[in-house]
């Protein structure tokens, strides 16, 4: 019986050494190259306070790590349905997205710098592979003006580069799936990718000629990252949420842009305006019966 127990505490605390490692090598990670041997240097900084900032020491986020999904076997799969949202910080319930302090595109930017491993694509299908030199050129934007010159008496173009604004980008998409699990008899959302997504405006007219998703990450592979950044908690200061929290909680409001379709087709595509919105809700109330209708006797 003892010989059981000392094997017990042995295998406790080598986990407990394996995490500590683990946690060190995460939390020395800085600027590394790239597939191409260049260093993503995005130029975010979080500066942490000189003094303890508050009457107690926050380690609670320092400590944390994101817990393992569980396993879902095919055969399991009643039912499934990948669906497309869009986060618009703008709205009330998502102004912590653009925290001042620490607002969540800068987040994913300090993850993308200090996180060697950390891939980016350049579709939703996880087919192209954005790099380091296409990510810098990306995040900067460029703006077009005629500018008179006295030597030659006539008017040039300039185009001036613009560093990158986090104010700019006031929408993420996301893309998840809804899966019926047979073996838990559970209704499972699991976000699959992220996107940040930034308004493309018309250099001649001024105005907004349409959205560009930048670039996507595969959500499942920075959720060990996500869980080391605080975000913000309207209700309780004393209890602070991680943006991996966020997701997996669900803390934001969304709209429904797509639901697959043989055709591939968005919302808007066949619906504008007002009725795009009330399709999105449509597609919601569709997944609630779908997992009423399930338990039916």
């Amino acid at each position: 019986m003892m010989k059981k127990f000392w094997i017990f505490v042995l295998a406790l605390l080598s986990t407990g050494v394996l995490m500590a490692q683990e946690s060190n090598s995460e939390s020395n990670e800085t600027s590394k190259p790239d597939e191409n041997g260049k260093v993503i240097d995005l130029g975010i900084d979080f500066p942490e306070p000189l003094v303890q900032d508050g009457a107690y020491e926050k380690i609670g986020v320092k400590e944390k790590i994101a817990l393992g999904y569980d396993h879902i076997r095919e055969a399991d799969v009643f039912w499934s349905k990948r669906l497309w949202r869009v986060i618009d910080t703008r709205q009330k319930m998502n102004k912590f997205f653009v925290n001042n302090h620490q607002s969540f595109i800068e987040v994913l930017m300090d993850v993308i710098q200090r996180n060697a491993d950390v891939e980016l694509f350049g579709d939703d299908m996880f087919t192209e592979r954005v790099v380091a030199d296409d990510l810098t050129k990306m995040l900067g934007s460029t703006d077009t003006s005629q500018v008179y010159d006295f030597d030659t008496d006539t008017y040039i173009t300039q185009i001036t580069t613009n560093d990158f604004n986090p104010k700019a980008y006031n929408q993420f998409r996301i893309k998840e799936d809804w899966i019926f699990d047979e073996e838990t008899s559970t209704m499972v959302c699991r976000i699959i990718g992220i996107a940040p997504v930034r308004d493309v405006i018309d250099p001649n007219t001024g105005q907004i000629r349409g959205q560009n998703a930048l670039f996507w990450m595969h959500y499942p592979s920075i959720r060990k990252y996500l869980v080391k950044y605080e975000a913000h908690n309207n209700d309780n200061d004393g209890v602070r949420q991680t943006w991996e929290d966020v997701f997996e909680s669900r803390y934001f409001d969304s709209y429904v842009i797509q639901e697959s379709n043989a055709e591939n087709k968005r919302i808007t595509d066949s619906y504008k305006g007002r009725d795009a919105l009330i399709e999105g809700e449509r597609i919601k109330g569709k997944l609630l019966d779908k997992e009423s209708s399930l338990w039916s006797y």
